[in-house]
């Protein structure tokens, strides 16, 4: 039988029970995973209470009160409030998601918050994105074209730009590649649901002009071929795409191109 062994320091224990705030009649048990590069402590589980009389509805609203009212050492990303950045992006109740969007409400019993799953933590609730970003770069994300520019702008029928509707939506926030099995053993070769579903959105665009080339790229037993369509990434996915069904229609490309 296979055995697993942790590196060291890496189990999370049990961290501080901060007081509850006040005499406040409703208030939603927290529990948020910490932890400090700067010690060599283990991660930990603090505890906090949120009045819910004063705090907004999402996830995000009680992670920004928890740090203005009680613990100015939580550290989090965070920028539109809107589910367009995915900056708020991180594992709640069990599922990666954005913290902006999902409602307490929907959660039962205590709201329990970890960092996106399988990458190297930089502090507390902040993964490092590093190797993920470098993915997308390496599939190069923008229009190339032969043609000589036009005078104005490429122009692109409707029934060509339905085309990108389900793509071009992604807003990289990294939930359905740290939700799938295969990055998870094989990021660093694998380029995972996100970056794969945007070379498709590449790819399918009638103004590009370098699919052979885009193809070439990922066409690799691990860049391309570790997907098994595990759906992971669709479930994951806060904008409601998905992924697995463009890395079939990527799949699909590379054997046309050989017949």
């Amino acid at each position: 039988m296979v055995q697993l062994t942790l590196p060291k320091n890496s189990r999370p224990i049990n961290g501080k029970t901060w007081p509850k705030h006040g005499d406040a009649k409703r208030q939603t048990e927290f529990k948020i995973y910490r932890w400090n590069p700067d010690d060599t402590q283990n991660p930990r589980i603090d505890i906090y209470y949120v009045d819910r009389s004063d705090c907004g509805p999402m996830v995000l609203d009680a992670l920004i009160w928890i740090k203005s009212k009680i613990d100015p050492g939580l550290t989090f990303r965070r920028s539109c409030r809107e589910g367009i950045c995915g900056s708020c992006a991180m594992n709640i109740d069990g599922t990666n998601t954005l913290a902006c969007t999902k409602y307490m409400d929907d959660i039962k019993g205590a709201v329990k918050i970890y960092p996106l799953p399988h990458l190297p933590v930089v502090k507390d609730l902040v993964p490092d994105l590093s190797v993920f970003y470098a993915q997308h770069a390496s599939i190069e994300p923008w229009l190339q074209t032969t043609t000589p520019a036009p005078e104005k702008e490429w122009l692109q029928s409707p029934a060509d730009r339905a085309k990108l509707d389900g793509l071009y939506e992604c807003i990289l926030c990294a939930c359905c590649s740290t939700s799938c099995p295969s990055y998870w053993w094989n990021g660093d070769r694998y380029l995972g649901p996100a970056v794969l579903l945007q070379a498709y959105r590449w790819l399918i665009d009638s103004r590009d002009e370098a699919a052979g080339e885009r193809l070439d790229n990922v066409e690799d037993p691990f860049r391309l071929y570790r997907c098994h369509t595990i759906l992971n990434c669709a479930k994951a996915c806060p904008k409601g795409l998905n992924p697995a069904k463009a890395i079939a229609e990527i799949k699909t490309m590379l054997i046309a191109r050989q017949n």
